[in-house]
């Protein structure tokens, strides 16, 4: 019960950790949260957990610029790792560049919390400021999911998005590796992703799309047309054999909008004026996240 009021606090207590840590590092800047001390940055390591992977060198080098001229304006959030030692809960980015501009020491705001909560806050902070890659932030999300027994539910209250949000970017994870590293390299967004996780040959698309620089929509009438092609919707993983052959193209596309929004396989077979919407779950807890979804009362 503890644990479960817990986490429909996070969202408000992890806003109140992070602040404003990260404005802009201007000479007009001032900090939105002083520092605690100053620390030799020697003794400050990155958090292994950390969900960023990827730090672009010439947006490194620009903060490295900064910093040589006005400093670290906000301080870096850390957690005692061992004696004068520190780990980064947030702000890799300005310790990297600091060691990029020769700093001996920089600013930090020291919060000792457990590993749950870091990786929270590094996932949010990230987030909010746009900095993880879709791959990142998905492969995030599968962090806090495997280590600590999260539903797409409670990510969504901890991160500010909507579940759907969530079950959408986990879904990413399905992605041939080649595909999640051009994913990863910016050589396809997100958008191209999703709409071809659950095509036949999502590998072939991907080159595809990124040869000719085709947009989402592009992408997705690909989809579509592999879908067709295979005789179910895109964007499903199965579906009823007999019901896709006469199934028309508004259908179809209802059935992979719906699927996308609720995170689950949906089938629509019409019966005259009406029919049925078949709605599949793996488990308790995804069957669970959809009485929540429909309103029905715990």
């Amino acid at each position: 019960m503890a644990e479960d009021v817990s986490k429909k606090r996070l969202g408000r207590g992890l806003a109140a950790l992070i602040g404003e840590i990260d404005q802009p590092s201007t000479a007009e800047a001032k900090p939105a949260v002083s520092a605690d001390r100053f620390v030799p940055i020697e003794h400050v390591s990155r958090n292994p957990r950390n969900p960023r992977r990827s730090f672009d060198p010439a947006d490194l080098e620009d903060l490295s610029r900064s910093i040589r001229q006005h400093g670290i304006v906000q301080p870096v959030m850390v957690r005692t790792a061992e004696a004068g030692r520190y780990e980064i809960i947030a702000g890799e980015r300005r310790w990297r560049a600091a060691q990029m501009a020769g700093l001996v020491q920089i600013p930090v705001i020291v919060r000792d919390v457990d590993d749950r909560t870091a990786l929270e806050i590094a996932i949010v902070e990230n987030v909010q400021r746009a900095d993880l890659n879709a791959l990142e932030e998905a492969q995030g999300y599968e962090q806090l999911i495997a280590l600590y027994g999260y539903t797409q539910n409670d990510l969504g209250e901890v991160i500010g998005k909507s579940r759907s949000h969530v079950a959408n970017s986990l879904r990413l994870l399905k992605l041939p590796d080649e595909v999640r590293t051009m994913l990863a390299e910016g050589a396809l967004s997100a958008g191209h992703a999703r709409a071809i996780v659950s095509t036949s040959d999502p590998v072939g698309l991907a080159r595809l799309i990124a040869d000719r620089g085709l947009s989402v929509r592009d992408a997705e009438r690909l989809a579509q047309k592999d879908a067709d092609q295979a005789g179910k919707p895109a964007g499903l993983e199965t579906k009823s054999a007999g019901h896709a052959d006469s199934k028309d193209a508004d259908t179809l596309a209802l059935e992979r909008s719906l699927s996308d929004v609720l995170g689950l396989k949906i089938e629509l077979v019409h019966k005259g004026q009406g029919g049925q919407m078949r709605i599949d779950y793996k488990s308790l807890e995804q069957l669970d996240e959809l009485c929540r979804l429909l309103g029905e009362k715990q």
